[in-house]
Parts: C-alpha cells; sequence; structure tokens
C-alpha cells in the first residue's frame, strides 16, 4: 500500500497508464443512468444550482459603544514617561541634595568587610593546611615510592602535622557556621561543609599512598584535588565585598596559590621517581612525566595571570622566585630538564629523592611568605576600607530613613496604578489567544458566518496613557483577526461550492459518455473492438470518481443513495470493477452480511481507493487478496493484503493518523487526495481504517465496518443462524453471481473461441450489471 499514500497519495493524480484497464460498474453508475443534459451543466438529482453562488459575506464586526476615559489628569491617564519620573524622582532628589543613599552602601560595605576579615582568617588556616597537605605528599613520596613503610619516622611526622592543621582547620569553622546563620556567607559555607567531607577521606588516600611506582599521579592527584578545594575559599572571598580592589586581591592570591600548587605537584612527582641514593638512576613513567610536565607549564601560566591581574610591584614581589639564589635555579632547571625530555631523568647526574626535595623545597618556601604577604595585605586593606565606610554610615545615617520611607511609599502609589492595568490587559489578552478566538475560529469553520456573532468585546482598559493605547491596538488587532476568520470561512464555502459545481458538471459529461459508450458495447462483436471499449468505459469510471472526489472535498454528500441493503460480497465485486487491473484482486470468504444502503455508494468509493493502491505500488504477478470476518458484536472487517515494498513504522504512523483525523483542504491535500478522501469517507460513516505491516510482506488494510453499516441498518443478530449468501440483492444481485459463475465455467472449459480477451468482457460485463 506504500505508493499512493507515501508518493502522492492518489491514483486519481497519476497520469493513466497504457495497456488494457477494465471498468466495471458501480452503484453510483446504476443510480445515475441516461444521459446529462447538453453542455454538462445541469446538477445531480437533489442538489440546486444555488450550490454554486457564493455565500453573502458575513456581517461586519460590531462596534463597542465609546467609553470617556477620564480627564488627562487622572493618575491612570498619565503617560508612562511621566510615571516612571514620578516613581524615581524622590529617591534621585534625595540622592542628590542629601547623599543619604550612601549610607545603605556604606552599611553594606561595612557588613561585606566583617565578612571578608572572617574569611581572611578562614582562608588563612586553610592555606595552612594546604601548605600540610603538601607537605605530606612531597615529602612522603620518595619513602614511600622506595618501599618505606607508613609509619616511616619522616612520614609520620608530616602526617601528623597534617592532622594539627586539619583539627585546627576544622575549629575555625564555627564562627563561619554562626555567620552563614545569620543567612550570610550560606555559599560559603556550603563549599567549607564539602571540604570537611573530602577531608574524611584522607585516611583513604594514605593507605594507598605511592603504592604503584609507575603511577604516583593517582597519590599526587588525590592530594591535589583536596588542596585545590581548600585554595578555593581564596575566590569565596570575592562575596564578601564588592570593591573592586578587594575583589582584584582576592584573584590575585588564588592565582598564586594555584601556581604554588603545581610547583609542589612537581616535587612530589620527581621525588616519588628519584631512589633513596645517588647510585642509580630513578624511574619515570611517561604517564607521570606528562602529568609533572602539565603542572610545569600551569605553573607558569598561573604566575603570569598573577602578575597581570597584580599589577604594579607583582615582578619585585616575586623576584626572590624568578630571581631567586643558585639552589632555586638548579632546581627549577633540573625540574625542566626531567620533564621536558622523555629520557630526561637518565640524561641528568644520579640524584637521590632526598636532594631534590630539600633543593625544590627552598623556592616553595619562597612562594609561602609570598603567600603570606599576600594575606596580610588583604587584611590591612580590609581594616582601611572598614574605618572609610563607618565614617559615611555616621554622615548621613538618619536622613535616608525619611527619604526611603517617602520613596517606597510614592512608588507603591504609582506602580499600583502601572501594576493593575496590566494584569488587567494580560489577562483578557490571555483568555482572548486561548478561549474566545480559536472559539469563534472553530465556529466560523463549521457554521454559516451570517450565523456567528462576530462581535468583539473589549479588554476593557480605556486609559490614555501607553497601556490604554496598547488595549485599543489589541481590540483592533482581535477584530481584524475575526474579520480574517471570517473572510477565510467565506473563501473556503467559495471554493467548496467551486469544487462541487465543477463535479457535479463533469459527472454529468462522464454519465452521458458511460451511457454511450454502453450502448456501443451492447452493439459490438468483435472481442478486440469491444475490449477496447471496456478500457474506455473503465478510464470514463475512474474519471467519475475523480470528480467523486472533489466532492468529497468540498464536504458534499451522495445526491442519491440506495435505498435498501446490498450484499457485501456486491459491494466488494463493485469496487474491485473500478480499479484498472481488477483481474489481480481475489475476493475469498466474505461474510454474508449486506451493507446498508446509505453507505454503499461512499463505502465502493472507498473500498476502490484502497484496492486501486494495493494493485498499483505491488508486483503486476501477485495477487491483492480481498478476505472478510464477521465479529461477534455485529461488526464486519475487511482486510485487504498486498505484497508491495511495504511501509516503515514512521510513515504507517503518519498514515494512520491521517486517515484518523483528515487534515483541513489545503494544496498538499490536492496532493494526496487518495489518503485524504478515505479519511473523509471513513469519518462520515464511522468506518475504522488502519494499515499495518503484512506477515508476507507488503501491507495490510484493515476495514472495520460499524454494526449500523454491516448489518444493513439491523440490529445484530437479525438473520436466521448459518445463512447463506443473502439474496437481498434483488435481480441485479442474482444476475451478478450468474454471470460471473458462467463467464468463469467458459473461461475453464474453453468455450467460444474469443480469447482471453472474451472472458475478460464476459466477466466485466456480469459486473457491470451486478448491482448497479
Amino acid at each position: 500500500m506504500q505508493g499512493r499514500f507515501k508518493r502522492d497519495g492518489s491514483a486519481s493524480a497519476e497520469p493513466e497508464p497504457h495497456g488494457g484497464t477494465d471498468r466495471g460498474s458501480s452503484p453510483q453508475h446504476a443510480q445515475n443512468p441516461g444521459s446529462a443534459p447538453a453542455g454538462g451543466g445541469s446538477e445531480q438529482p437533489g442538489h440546486s444550482g444555488a450550490s454554486a453562488d457564493s455565500p453573502p459575506p458575513p456581517p461586519p464586526p460590531k462596534a463597542a459603544p465609546p467609553i470617556t476615559p477620564g480627564t488627562r489628569i487622572a493618575l491612570r491617564n498619565w503617560r508612562i514617561s511621566t510615571r516612571l519620573v514620578s516613581l524615581l524622582a524622590l529617591p534621585v532628589v534625595a540622592a542628590t541634595s542629601l547623599g543619604a543613599l550612601r549610607i545603605s552602601d556604606s552599611m553594606d560595605e561595612m557588613q561585606q568587610l566583617d565578612n571578608m576579615k572572617l574569611l581572611t582568617d578562614m582562608t588563612r588556616q586553610a592555606t595552612q593546611l594546604a601548605e600540610a597537605l603538601q607537605e605530606e605528599r612531597d615529602q612522603s613520596a620518595g619513602p614511600l615510592a622506595n618501599g618505606a613503610p607508613g609509619t616511616d619516622l619522616g612520614v609520620k611526622g608530616v602526617r601528623d602535622k597534617t592532622d594539627r592543621a586539619r583539627s585546627s582547620f576544622l575549629e575555625g569553622t564555627q564562627a563561619l557556621s554562626d555567620a552563614s546563620d545569620k543567612g550570610q556567607l550560606s555559599g560559603v559555607r556550603d563549599n567549607v561543609v564539602g571540604i570537611a567531607s573530602e577531608l574524611s577521606n584522607l585516611s583513604a588516600i594514605r593507605a594507598n599512598a605511592y603504592k604503584d611506582p609507575k603511577n604516583s599521579t593517582q597519590t599526587v592527584e588525590a592530594y591535589h584535588r583536596l588542596v585545590a578545594q581548600l585554595l578555593s575559599l581564596s575566590q569565596d572571598m570575592a562575596q564578601a565585598t564588592s570593591n573592586p580592589e578587594m575583589i582584584q586581591r582576592t584573584r590575585a592570591l588564588s592565582a598564586f596559590s594555584t601556581a604554588k600548587e603545581y610547583a609542589s605537584e612537581q616535587r612530589a612527582v620527581i621525588a616519588a621517581a628519584l631512589p633513596a641514593n645517588n647510585r642509580t638512576f630513578g624511574d619515570l613513567s611517561e604517564n607521570d612525566r606528562q602529568y609533572a610536565l602539565s603542572a610545569l607549564d600551569s605553573q607558569g601560566s598561573e604566575l603570569d595571570s598573577f602578575k597581570s591581574i597584580y599589577g604594579t610591584g607583582a615582578e619585585e614581589l616575586t623576584k626572590p622566585i624568578d630571581q631567586g639564589s643558585p639552589t632555586i635555579v638548579d632546581a627549577d632547571q633540573y625540574a625542566s630538564r626531567v620533564l621536558k625530555s622523555s629520557t630526561g631523568l637518565r640524561s641528568q647526574p644520579k640524584r637521590s629523592y632526598r636532594d631534590w626535595v630539600d633543593a625544590d623545597t627552598s623556592k616553595l618556601e619562597q612562594m609561602k611568605k609570598i603567600e603570606g604577604t599576600l594575606l596580610e595585605e588583604m587584611e590591612q586593606k580590609a581594616r582601611e576600607l572598614r574605618s572609610a565606610s563607618e565614617r559615611e554610615a555616621l554622615i548621613s545615617g538618619a536622613l535616608i530613613l525619611l527619604v526611603l520611607g517617602v520613596s517606597l511609599v510614592g512608588a507603591f502609589v504609582v506602580a499600583r496604578s502601572m501594576i493593575r492595568s496590566l494584569r488587567r490587559l494580560q489577562e483578557t489578552a490571555t483568555k482572548v489567544a486561548q478561549e474566545r478566538l480559536p472559539e469563534l475560529v472553530k465556529q466560523l469553520s463549521e457554521a454559516d458566518p451570517q450565523d456567528v456573532d462576530t462581535s468583539v468585546e473589549s479588554v476593557g482598559v480605556h486609559s490614555r496613557d501607553e497601556i490604554g493605547q496598547v488595549a485599543a491596538a489589541f481590540d483592533d488587532v482581535h477584530r481584524e483577526a475575526v474579520r480574517l476568520a471570517a473572510e477565510q470561512a467565506l473563501l473556503r464555502g467559495n471554493v467548496n461550492a467551486m469544487f462541487t459545481n465543477l463535479s457535479r458538471r463533469s459527472q454529468g459529461l462522464i454519465q452521458r459518455q458511460l451511457s454511450l459508450i454502453s450502448e456501443l458495447e451492447s452493439r459490438e462483436a468483435d472481442p478486440d473492438q469491444l475490449s477496447s471499449l471496456f478500457k474506455l468505459d473503465h478510464l470514463a469510471t475512474r474519471m467519475r470518481r475523480n470528480g467523486e472526489n472533489l466532492l468529497v472535498l468540498a464536504g458534499e454528500e451522495p445526491g442519491r443513495r440506495w435505498t435498501r441493503p446490498v450484499p457485501l460480497v456486491d459491494v466488494l465485486r463493485a469496487a474491485a470493477s473500478e480499479v484498472e487491473q481488477y483481474e489481480r484482486i481475489e475476493l475469498a470468504a466474505v461474510p454474508a452480511t449486506e451493507v446498508a444502503g446509505r453507505v454503499v455508494n461512499d463505502l465502493v468509493h472507498l473500498l476502490a481507493e484502497l484496492l486501486e493502491n494495493a494493485t498499483s505500488f505491488s508486483s503486476p504477478q501477485t495477487k491483492v487478496k480481498v478476505t472478510g470476518h464477521a465479529l461477534p458484536d455485529g461488526r464486519v472487517l475487511i482486510e485487504i493484503h498486498d505484497t508491495g515494498i511495504g511501509l516503515s513504522p514512521e510513515d504507517l504512523a503518519a498514515i494512520n493518523e491521517r486517515l484518523a483525523s483528515p487534515p483541513t483542504v489545503d494544496v498538499s491535500v490536492s496532493r494526496r487526495m487518495g489518503l485524504f478522501v478515505v479519511g473523509r469517507l471513513s469519518q462520515r460513516h464511522g468506518i475504522r481504517i488502519q494499515l499495518r505491516p503484512s506477515d508476507s510482506g507488503g501491507t495490510t488494510a484493515l476495514v472495520m465496518l460499524p454494526v449500523d453499516v454491516a448489518q444493513g441498518g439491523k440490529k445484530p443478530g437479525a438473520g436466521k443462524p448459518g445463512q447463506g449468501a443473502p439474496q437481498s440483492g434483488g435481480p441485479a444481485a442474482a444476475q451478478a453471481a450468474a454471470g460471473v459463475a458462467a463467464a468463469r465455467r467458459q473461461a475453464q472449459q474453453g468455450g467460444p473461441s474469443v480469447g482471453a480477451g472474451a472472458s475478460a468482457v464476459a466477466v466485466i460485463g456480469a459486473t457491470h450489471g451486478t448491482v448497479f
């Protein structure tokens, strides 16, 4: 079933293929015998010519009576700019004349500086703990990497020092907890809590420290995570102040402390790689070398960042490490040579880890002094700023309360006037957009625009300010939207009327053509000529179905309906007779049930579209099988199986959704007319259609006929149990069954030698007389 629905959606949109096409009659054909009046302009019975006329235009929207907005001096009529000026006038005048507003900033700054002092003390303790962790990591790297136990005096000594620093740090967090309980520094407290939690992992780090001599990076990185969190407290100090100079100093301290940590990492990695004596070369794995080399590069980057942030005086401050003693220079050169070459450790003189740690410790001690200097400068600057803030707060403390009180009252009155109008506008606009307008558009699309009340209710904001102007503009937009919706509804009605008129005219001409072809068929004896006439008859039948598609697009129903039930088998035969490759359609196991007369025409049309799709997009050598199943509840399920290439799950889902909910008629519908027509016809009579993958390949179309359709308008169970195929189709149905049986017997027994064309003619002729 893929081709029609996936590519163009309708067999009627395809050019007629060359070669033999069959033609059969349908209920529509039989119900409209005879020829139409000349010119094809007459309407079908039951449809008046007025359907082609354009309906009168909808009445214009009713304008609401004018409402007086009030005097210009009313507060609600002030311009928004005037309101904003009035809202800000008192605070600005008070700040300019009295300078009172500075008190708030001064008090905030005082509090910030108090918090800064608290954080500075906390940062100093965190820095001391970070230094202890660095010492523990670096001093224990050599012994542990060379097999010394954790109880070694050198290792135990630095670990005890770290434990004391950790206890001191945890005790100092109590003051920070008190400040955060008052609503201050809550973010810093959370960070400190996280650090304290991480410090509990120190025992696990020590237990596995430098176990793998080829991967000292694992231990160094574990210590680094603790140190990095402790150093992050210096960045948190920026939360305690908005002073640019203090923020600059905290950033500088953070950058320098980070550089010091990277220097310590290099000391630890190299120490872990060196032996306990200087009689052998050390062994530095490539992973450890790359890690330490990255630390070396990061150290230089952080020092450059520190100098850039600190500004003037940074060169002088870092002179002890940039132009330090020969010991520092030698240590830096040694580290650079070792780390920048994969064989750097073996290209240098033999050295023990003790010699390396002692040499590099000189540099770290100088960096420790610089770090302490930065902390002292921050504390001094904080004290100076706090003294200045106290003086400013005492100057304007009393006046600020009065000014703020008056400003708040004025701001509240003005803001309240603005907010009420804006809130009303917002609520009304939301209601129009979500409820009123969609409901009105729905009414216009479903009913005659003349019968729909298109008046527009005003927003209700009638002031002269910008808010009132916006409300008036919104009312204009609302009216214009309603007008456009009415015009679209009128346009759809005109298009539907054109569809209907064109289809009626075409059907009249086609009906005359079918009658003339039938007359020629009855007089022709030559099998070849008769076969050609049947091809013309079939093409005309398909043209008639195209015209019926236009009626479906326009929402019209058949002009004539059957007044009596028709056997389902005859409905299926009629649908098959409208398909070009009718001989590939195989009916099997059709239940003995009748279709309600009011549904026969539409059901034949629906099934013909599905069968056309199944035969067009499956192999010509295969059969399209049609079966039916009577369900216990009275419904009937018709299955149409083809062996085409099938559809993907996504395409099946999209097609089934369109079948269940046919879209609005537009250009895309015209390109997928078959899909739309099937959906519209099934929706009209409550018939459910679904496409599913076939077990043997291809696609299966399931057509579920409801009880009121499948039982000929009767309640289920009204017939006699075990009754065979019904004979209630009238004489035409009996004639069709006999004709088809005779044609098949003639083809099997080798009757008169008229060739394959004669057999096809017999079947078509029999089917032509089936019901219609």
